[in-house]
Order: structure tokens, then sequence, then C-alpha cells
């Protein structure tokens, strides 16, 4: 089904000029939009369906520190920051809520890799502890499993992926930015060897610096210039529950599921263990880049082979100014949910869990994640193409530190002391 969200009212003429174009309404497109118009900077955000209606909507709504690679570790803590401050700074709610977050481990093995990643980020004090099961009864009451243990940070948290993105648009605007939905990108414009703009399916906007935030869409409007990413997608299925008693407001991942409350009393469920990875072209043609990450994750990934793979298939990898693109053909990925996957986590979480055996899915949907090869997202300047910075290949951690990452690209663009040292993100390490 399709991803129910708050809905924005944006712009409709398109600007013949600006100072950065921002491609992608999501939530890096939308703070870093927000960040420049603080700045004065003069910004027009075009998307080529409608605010925050892929990934950004439709992920679990996490904000953690917990468990992250520790180069990412730092752009996380800014992140939390942000969020923590989020609503005065737009007006609005975003449903951030710091109940924290724990990761359950379910055997010795699985306990001592927590504890291995709890000695390794120390010195950057996330605050993190282990639990023992006594620990974990405490604050999870009603529970039937025996746990080796958990990883907890009290200080992680959590918003409203259905709501944050566009209450941080309409700050945007309310700000100075101009947003303009149903606006695909086309092609890049240059002049004497720099970018000079966007042709879009509306007309060119002339620029001096494009920002392109497109999530799982990004390798393919790279592609088109000669440049590749070395992104492939995954799919994530979710569900909600109907508004239900539950056992805790802390965010809980184990190894075969995951829930955390959603802001109407119900529960965002989803199976941690299996993700949807649909073979598609850029497998064949990148795949071994990814090699490392499919050994070590097999185990975690539903491969299959089908309508995906056709699908995008018909979708054009090359055209120019004055063709339609994929971009106005497919406004919004809205992958169908695995429902089975969805019914095992929902199964797997009432066994550990008897309270949930009862609860009633309210709606289910499913969101496709552009995976790099190392997990780390690439938040950077492209050298082939001057003017252009891209910020991309969140690995589907991309919602937790938006604020953050959208920042890191604002101010890699304003030439402006960045948030965190970007060195982790450098398009380079891939070439």
């Amino acid at each position: 089904m399709t991803k129910q969200l708050m809905r924005v009212t944006t712009h409709d003429q398109l600007p013949s000029s600006t100072e950065v174009v921002v491609i992608g309404g999501g939530i890096i497109g939308v703070t870093a939009a927000l960040t420049l118009a603080e700045r004065n900077i003069p910004v027009v955000l075009i998307e080529k369906g409608s605010i925050g209606a892929e990934q950004s909507s439709r992920n679990l709504g996490w904000i953690r520190k917990t468990s992250r690679h520790a180069q990412d570790l730092p752009l996380a803590q800014a992140a939390d920051e942000l969020w923590q401050n989020m609503a005065k700074r737009v007006g609005l709610d975003v449903g951030y809520r710091q109940q924290g977050i724990m990761f359950l481990a379910n055997t010795e093995s699985l306990l001592a890799w927590h504890e291995s990643w709890l000695n390794a980020t120390a010195t950057l004090a996330p605050g993190s502890r282990l639990l023992s099961n006594r620990e974990i009864e405490e604050r999870i009451p009603g529970g039937r499993e025996k746990w080796a243990g958990a990883l907890y940070t009290p200080s992680d948290g959590r918003a409203e992926p259905d709501i944050a993105c566009s209450a941080i648009s309409i700050a945007a605007m309310n700000k100075g930015a101009t947003i303009i939905q149903q606006c695909a990108a086309r092609t890049l414009s240059f002049s004497a060897g720099k970018i000079s703009g966007v042709v879009t399916e509306r007309g060119e906007i002339h620029c001096r610096q494009v920002l392109l935030a497109g999530g799982a869409w990004s390798r393919r409007f790279l592609g088109n210039t000669g440049v590749s990413l070395p992104t492939l997608p995954v799919i994530c299925s979710v569900l909600r529950t109907t508004p239900m008693d539950g056992p805790t407001e802390i965010a809980v991942g184990a190894p075969d599921f995951s829930f955390r409350r959603h802001r109407d009393g119900g529960f965002i469920i989803t199976q941690r263990g299996k993700v949807d990875a649909p073979i598609t072209l850029d497998h064949l043609k990148i795949g071994w880049q990814h090699r490392q990450q499919f050994r070590t994750g097999r185990q975690y990934l539903n491969v299959r082979f089908g309508s995906h793979f056709f699908n995008d298939l018909r979708l054009a990898r090359r055209w120019n100014s004055q063709q339609q693109t994929p971009f106005e053909s497919v406004r919004t990925l809205n992958p169908e949910p695995n429902r089975q996957l969805n019914q095992d986590a929902l199964n797997n979480l009432g066994r550990a869990w008897p309270i949930f055996s009862g609860a009633c899915i309210a709606e289910d949907w499913a969101g496709v994640i552009d995976v790099t090869p190392d997990s780390l997202p690439v938040i950077d300047y492209v050298d082939s193409l001057p003017g252009l910075t891209i910020a991309c290949g969140f690995s589907g951690h991309g919602f937790g530190t938006g604020p953050a990452a959208g920042q890191l690209a604002a101010d890699l663009i304003c030439q402006d002391t960045p948030i965190v040292d970007p060195a982790p993100y450098r398009f380079t390490r891939f070439h």
C-alpha cells in the first residue's frame, strides 16, 4: 500500500535562477535546504514526486548512536543534538522522543559482538552499556525469552518519519527556501566547465551549485552523467499496529524482530533478520564491489529474481534534456511489502512478549534502501562535475543522521567549517 504521510503545500513556479538547487525532497534534501535558507543563501529544492514520500517516510524512525560504525558515530551524535532541538527549530512537532534504544542478544556470541562495539567506541562516550537478562526484564516486563543480555543506550531516541520531513520542509519555506514538488530534474547544465544550472521537466533553472540528495535514484541520475555511484537496492518491509498496550517506550531490536512505539499508540514492527534483495542489472554491473558485504550478510538477504528486474530494465539509463526521464515515469518508489516477513516479525515478537500476540495490523508498507559497499553514505563533491555535491547511499541509516548529514552537505557547499569531519564519506574511497 502507499505509505500515508503529512502532505505539504509547496510552490508552483520554477524560478529562473538561484544560488543552490537541491535535487530530492527526502530528509537529507529538506534539512540541507533549511540550513541554507537559515544562512540566507537562495535555494530551490525540486522533488520529482512528493516531499518525503519514499524512504524518508518509510523507515523505522530510530535515531541511534548504538551500533554505528565508529567513523559514523560523530555524525550520529551531531544529529542526536539536532533532533533534540528540531521541534523548536522548525516550530512543528516531529515526533521526537528520547526514550532509548536496546539491542537484544539471544546468544553469548552476539552479546560479545555488542561488547566489542562498546569497547571500541568507549572514548566517543555514546552512554551505552550492557544489560543482564534481569535488567532487560525490569525495563521491558512481561517477556518469556531468556536473553544473554543487551546493549542499551538511554540517550537514543525516535521521531516520526511520516511528519518529520514535511515539518522540516515547511520550516525551510518559511525561512526563504523555494520547494517545488512534481518537478523532476533531467540533466545538469554546464558553462566554462562548471555547473551552471539544472534542466527540469518544467524548464531550466540557473544556479552555481547543486546538491544531489536523490536517495535510491541517485545512482541512475549520476549514471546519465557518466559517474558511477556503487549503490544497490534492498527492500525493507514494515508494519504498524493499531493502538495497544505495550511493555515499554524503549525502541527494541532483536535478531528477528524490532519494535518501537508510534505516536498514535500503536507499534512500528519489522523483521530485523531479513530484507528483500531483488536482483537488478546493477547487480551484474557492480555486484563485485559488494562481495564482502554479501559474504558477511548473506543470511539477512532474501535474494530473488523477478518482476523488479524487468521493471528496472525498462527504465532508461541514458537520456537528454528533452527526453522524459525515469523520474517522471515513476514518481514514487512504492514496492509491495513482504507480508510473510512482516507476519514472521509479529510472530517472533509475540513469542518473546505475548502481549503482542493479539496485535492488529493497521498499515503495512515497504521502502527501497540504497546500500553502499561499506554501508556508509557519500557526502562529498564530485570532482569530475565541478559544482556538484552529493549526499546519498545512506544504507538504511539516513533518517537518524539526516539533520547532520544535510547540514554537512550545506557546509561543504558553503565551504564552512563542517559539522563533523567529512573524511569517512569521501566519494573517492570507491574509485
